[in-house]
Parts: C-alpha cells; structure tokens; sequence
C-alpha cells in the first residue's frame, strides 16, 4: 500500500487549483489491543457499498474536492503492516480535517470489521 499514488491522483483533479490542504491518514496494525492482549495479525472485511456512500456524502460537504481510500482487506496481516490509507483534499484546514475524522470514524464503525489474532 503507498499513499504517493493517491497524492498524485488528487493533483491531477480537475478543482486541485481549489486545494489549500491534502490530509493523510496512514493506519497500521499495531502490537497490541486495545484490551492490552498481544497482536499477531489482523484481518478487514470491507462493506463496499457503505465505504462508497460515506465517500460520496462527505465529498459533498463543503470545501472538499477528494476523498481517496485504500483498504487492506481479504488478507491476514502483520505487525506493522498498513491497513488502510485514507487522503482528503480540500479548501481550508477546519474543512479538511473535520472531514478526513468523520470519514475517518464512519469507516472503522460501519463500513470495516477486523478480525485481530493473538498470541496464545
């Protein structure tokens, strides 16, 4: 997963003259739990209809041009590995990042499910 080509695409869109801010989120698979257990892979499910809805409602608030997201799924991943990379273009910085956080929290809560495995 390489959140450059992302970057790239968004300053080749048409309203990119409109951007004053591209945010990125970059989120990897961490040692541990969020209950302390240790962490030996992780595994995402996607619900692409969701996934494109939360896209296409945020796109539409305003000051945004782009949102972009890539999502790790249907693979068993490592420590360390990306899970997903989220980027979002737009107009100024309270825009940018209000949006890039509720995109952000509505695709962990309804659009994602992971499966963590642990050490014995």
């Amino acid at each position: 997963m390489n959140i450059t080509p992302l970057i790239n695409k968004i300053k080749h869109h048409p309203n990119y003259h409109k951007a004053g801010m591209i945010l990125c989120h970059n989120g990897v698979v961490r040692e541990t739990a969020r209950d302390g257990r240790m962490v030996t892979g992780l595994k995402v499910n996607v619900d692409h209809e969701k996934l494109d809805r939360i896209i296409a409602e945020n796109k539409n608030r305003p000051g945004i041009i782009e949102i972009l997201v890539e999502i790790a799924e249907d693979q068993t991943l490592s420590i360390g590995d990306d899970v997903m990379v989220l980027v979002v273009a737009g107009d100024i910085r309270e825009n940018v990042i209000s949006v890039l956080e509720d995109t952000l929290n509505a695709i962990k809560t309804s659009v994602t499910k992971k499966t963590e495995y642990y050490e014995k």
